[in-house]
Order: structure tokens, then C-alpha cells, then sequence
């Protein structure tokens, strides 16, 4: 089977390599397929696919989407799309208007970390970004760890930034069924990333996948960087039961901050259906 993985994010989002360090990476990694698939832009696929071809590595174009989920609290999801033609305009209009929307939630988390003593963290924050019109909480993390606050980014998403604790700031993005539309419009495959990382109830995630499947959903990341073992076999088994075709992605951000480097991810387990299979080649 082909080392296909399908989740890393470059420095156009809140990664810290370029596109081309990237994809020069996976192939160390020993990929023969990457996603590059950046935070709400598509402007690191020119440069990525340039470093595929010089490297022999397939590349897939693709983005994840910062979505809200309306149930009782107002869940934030990412929604990757695979396989998207990046020209589609609905595609970057809808992108473009989720982009605006994060320099106000970035001035609101500077403010409530500065109620609680934290001092110029907006400039902080800004200054681990290469695209100002991407600034997310990736990037406070990194002006934390930098300040001293807590150890490392992990830590910081136990202590701030996350609901419930300092920093964090709810925020309406896209909803599911745009996404979706998007992402299918694009020509793309539409994946649930990382469902284990979402903090709903068993019955809400039935939920979410049975109401992503109605608007158009095909697959759902069974293997990534920040599941565990039991989530791999948590989401397998929700795969299969949903009839959903599973994906594969590190979710790679950084050296020291992602857990696996692309292309060293465990398999799939093999009855089920990789979301390659949908690709156009």
C-alpha cells in the first residue's frame, strides 16, 4: 500500500516549515502521497506542488476548514478537503470571509490574556506569523511557550485558549453544510479531521456523522497525529458502521509539537475503504 498522508499544515497556516521543507520532509519520511492542507488558504499549494514534482511525491491539494457546529454549545470542527481544484471561486470566497473573521477573535484573545496579566500577547502572537490574515491560537501558544508561561504548546491547550479556560474566545466560522458544499463543489472529498480532539458526547458525534453524511460527507480521519490507539480503533469501528471511507494525516506543524512527522503514521487497519480511492487521478 502507498504512504499516503493526508493532514499537514506549512507556514501559510500556523505550521513553521515553507511548503517546500515540507514536502521535502515527507519524503524523507518516505511518502509517496502528501496533503498540504492549511488552515482556511490554498496559497501554499503553488509552492508545495513545485517541491512535489522535484521530489517524486504526489501531492493533494487540499485545506481545512474552520466550521461551527451547532448543538448546545456551538462546536468548533475542521473539515479537510482532499483533492480540490484551489481556482474553485465559491472555494475562495468562502475562505476569504472565514480569513476575516480571525483578526477580531485574535484582538478578543489578546484582551482576555491581558485581563488576567498576560501583556502584549497580540504582538506576540504576531510575530510567529508568515500571513497576518491567518493568525490563530497556534500562534498565542507559541508566544506563550516563548514568554516563559508553560512548558510547551501542549500545555498551553490545557491551560489556555480552550473553552472554559483564559484566552479562549467562541467564534462563528462556516457552517457544516458550507464546508461540505464547498469542498464538493471544488471537486474535493470532504473528511471530518481529528474527531477524536472534539468535546461532544457519543450521541452528538453519531450525530455529526450521520448529519455529514446526509450533506455529502465521504470519509473520516481514523489515523492522526493526535488520536490514540483507542481512538484509531474507536473511529475505525465508526467508519465502518457509517459506511464513511477513512483517512489518514499527521497533522504536522512542527518539529517538537506534532506527535508523528509525515509519512510515519501507523496504517489503516486493512478492511477499511482509504479515502484515496476517491481521488481523480
Amino acid at each position: 500500500m502507498k504512504n499516503f498522508d493526508l493532514h499537514n499544515h506549512s507556514n501559510f497556516s500556523d505550521g513553521m516549515l515553507t511548503p517546500a521543507a515540507l514536502v521535502e520532509l515527507a519524503k524523507k519520511g518516505g511518502c509517496d502521497a502528501l496533503a498540504l492542507t492549511d488552515h482556511d488558504t490554498t496559497l501554499g499549494l503553488e509552492e508545495a506542488a513545485a517541491a512535489a514534482r522535484r521530489h517524486d511525491v504526489q501531492l493533494v491539494p487540499g485545506v481545512e476548514i474552520s466550521v461551527t457546529w451547532r448543538n448546545a454549545r456551538a462546536t468548533t470542527l475542521h473539515i479537510v478537503g482532499l483533492n480540490i481544484d484551489p481556482a474553485h471561486a465559491p472555494l475562495q470566497a468562502g475562505l476569504q470571509a472565514i480569513r476575516e473573521g480571525r483578526k477580531t477573535r485574535a484582538e478578543r484573545i489578546a484582551a482576555d490574556l491581558e485581563r488576567i496579566g498576560i501583556a502584549s500577547a497580540l504582538e506576540g502572537a504576531y510575530g510567529h506569523v508568515q500571513n497576518p490574515e491567518m493568525i490563530g491560537r497556534t500562534h498565542f501558544a507559541r508566544f506563550l511557550v516563548e514568554r516563559g508561561i508553560v512548558r510547551d504548546t501542549a500545555a498551553v491547550f490545557q491551560r489556555y485558549l480552550v473553552a472554559g479556560k483564559p484566552g479562549y474566545v467562541a467564534h462563528q466560522w462556516a457552517t457544516l453544510a458550507q464546508a461540505v458544499a464547498w469542498i464538493k463543489g471544488a471537486g474535493g472529498v470532504a473528511v471530518i479531521a481529528h474527531p477524536g480532539r472534539y468535546k461532544i458526547t457519543p450521541q452528538e458525534m453519531r450525530d455529526l456523522l450521520a448529519e455529514f453524511k446526509a450533506l455529502g460527507g465521504a470519509a473520516i480521519e481514523v489515523v492522526t497525529g493526535s488520536h490514540t490507539r483507542q481512538h484509531f480503533s474507536e473511529y475505525a469501528k465508526l467508519a465502518r458502521e457509517f459506511g464513511f471511507h477513512a483517512s489518514r494525516g499527521a497533522d504536522y506543524h512542527a518539529p517538537g509539537e506534532s506527535s508523528y512527522a509525515p509519512g510515519k503514521l501507523p496504517d489503516l487497519p486493512a478492511d477499511l475503504l482509504p479515502v484515496w480511492q476517491l481521488f481523480d487521478h
